[in-house]
C-alpha cells in the first residue's frame, strides 16, 4: 500500500480498533481464475504465537468456494472517510495554492486461510457474533429465538474461516502532515466518525 511513511500506522490497539468498528472486510485471494473478492464480517482475537498481529474469524456458505482457497489472502477493513476541501486550510486564504483531498483510514491484514468445519467452533462463532451485533437493538435477537433444529440446519450449511494474521499495514491519511491549525479546522469540520478517527489516532488508542 503506497503511501508517505507519515501516514503510516502499525500500532495494534488502533488496526484492531478499526475492524472492531467496521468488520466487513474484504477478502482478496488469488486462484486459477486470477483475483477474486469476497465481502464478510469478521471478528479479530488477540494475537497468538502462530498470529503474531491477531486472528480473523468469520464464515461463509458452504457453497461459497472461498473456504476452499489454499494459499495468502489480504483482508481490506475501510474505516471513515472524509472529502476534504481546500477552504478548510489558511493557505487557501494568503495564496491560494491549496487542492482537494480525501482523508481516510484502512487496515491491510496478510495470512493464510484455514477452513473450519467443526459445528461446535461455528456456533460459538455465530453466537459471539449475534451478540455483538444485537446489541444495540432495543429487542436483541439470539440464537435461542430460533426455531428447534433451524441453527442446527445453518451450521451444517456454513464453513467456518480463521485467518492468522502474519502481516498487518494501516494507513492513517488524517492531515497530519498538515499544520496544527489546519489539523484543527478540518476536525472541527468533520462529521462524528471521522472526527473520532482523528482523535483516536492522536491519542494512539
Amino acid at each position: 500500500m503506497y503511501g508517505p511513511s507519515c501516514f503510516d500506522e502499525m500500532r495494534p490497539a488502533l488496526l484492531h480498533g478499526l475492524i472492531d468498528d467496521h468488520p466487513l472486510g474484504t477478502i482478496v485471494t488469488h486462484g486459477d481464475a486470477g483475483l477474486d473478492a469476497n465481502h464478510i464480517p469478521f471478528e479479530i482475537a488477540a494475537a497468538g504465537a502462530d498470529a503474531p498481529f491477531g486472528i480473523l474469524r468469520a464464515h461463509v456458505a458452504r457453497a461459497n468456494p472461498l473456504w476452499r482457497h489454499q494459499g495468502d489472502t489480504m483482508v481490506v477493513f475501510q474505516g471513515p472517510s472524509a472529502y476534504i476541501t481546500p477552504t478548510l486550510y489558511e493557505g487557501k486564504k494568503i495564496d491560494g495554492k491549496e487542492v482537494p483531498t480525501y482523508n481516510y483510514a484502512v487496515v491491510h491484514a496478510h495470512g493464510p486461510l484455514r477452513a473450519i468445519e467443526d459445528p461446535a467452533w461455528i456456533l460459538a462463532l455465530l453466537a459471539r457474533l449475534t451478540a455483538r451485533h444485537e446489541a444495540a437493538q432495543a429487542m436483541p435477537w439470539s440464537l435461542e429465538d430460533a426455531p428447534p433444529g433451524f441453527i442446527e440446519r445453518l451450521v451444517r450449511a456454513i464453513v467456518g474461516i480463521e485467518i492468522p494474521v502474519m502481516r498487518m499495514h494501516g494507513k492513517w491519511k488524517v492531515g497530519q502532515n498538515r499544520s496544527q491549525n489546519d489539523q484543527q479546522t478540518v476536525l472541527a469540520a468533520m462529521d462524528a466518525p471521522m472526527a473520532q478517527t482523528m482523535r483516536r489516532r492522536a491519542q494512539g488508542a
